[in-house]
């Protein structure tokens, strides 16, 4: 039953210490800041509330809180910046991990980003025909067509070359419209016959890898806020913690009535509703 309770940040922080903040869609849009956002974000940490950045990005923590510390966030606002990508590079850089620095690696991302194979010591290829290995961390699906990028995968989908999506997010924001994300692209290779590996929310490892970071045991004392149901709102019920659904974002223009459908189809309610991430 979709009946979460409406709710402010100040009550939120009154009950939980612990917040682990989605970043696209909570935080800031594809341009900048939402109004309020870094305001927000300093004062729930001057008065002792624990800020984990958690982010389904094929890119670094590292160059993700760069990024978002240029758009004007402090840099002491936020304890830890966990993404999907820093969970891929943990994955694949064990020694038992099925990957040599030898394997060429075909990178499907925004940017011309290959951030991974970059920190992997990866071999970059420009086509997947003769890839070892596929990474699917980013989308362009605002200048390329779907069926481009089925073209694109194709080949290594046949050949069954593995493949690894560092960004499961199906959609993204895009100068205020929404376009098919890196997770898109990730169904399209499985549609194809190709194995993939998802790395992010709302699967576990991400939540484990935040958790072990912050050193916190009791997960009632954590939130999960996002602006997905079906990747923070059904990634927080996976790894047995509460969440909040802020009403900016992907789902921005939903109905209560849309919003309901969507936790029916995904088996994730979000326990507290926000209007935005604002005081």
């Amino acid at each position: 039953m979709f009946s979460p309770s409406q709710t402010d940040l100040a009550a939120l922080a009154q009950a939980y210490d612990v917040f682990f903040v989605d970043q696209f869609g909570v935080l800031r849009d594809d341009v900048g800041p939402y109004e309020g956002a870094i305001s927000a974000l300093s004062t729930l940490a001057s008065h002792g509330t624990r800020i984990i950045i958690l982010s389904n990005s094929g890119r670094s923590g590292d160059y993700n809180s760069e990024r978002l510390i240029r758009l004007g966030f402090a840099a002491d606002s936020f304890e830890e910046f966990v993404t999907s990508g820093d969970v891929a590079f943990e994955l694949l850089s064990r020694a038992t991990a099925p990957i040599a620095k030898s394997v060429r690696c075909f990178t499907v991302s925004s940017g011309g980003d290959r951030n991974l194979a970059d920190r992997l010591g990866l071999v970059s290829s420009d086509t997947a025909r003769d890839a070892d290995v596929v990474f699917i961390s980013g989308s362009e699906a605002e200048r390329i067509s779907m069926d481009e990028y089925r073209e694109i995968l194709r080949p290594a989908a046949e050949r069954q070359t593995p493949c690894y999506c560092t960004n499961p997010d199906i959609h993204k924001l895009n100068g205020g419209r929404i376009a098919p994300g890196a997770g898109s692209l990730a169904k399209l290779y499985e549609e194809m016959g190709g194995a993939v590996t998802w790395l992010g929310k709302p699967y576990p490892e991400i939540y484990e890898r935040a958790l072990r970071l912050a050193h916190i045991t009791d997960r009632g004392r954590v939130l999960c806020i996002g602006d997905s149901i079906e990747h923070d709102i059904l990634g927080a019920k996976n790894a047995g913690l509460k969440s909040a659904l802020v009403r900016t974002g992907i789902l921005a223009d939903k109905t209560d009535d849309d919003l309901a459908g969507l936790s029916q189809q995904y088996g994730g309610y979000p326990d507290y509703v926000l209007k935005s991430f604002t005081f």
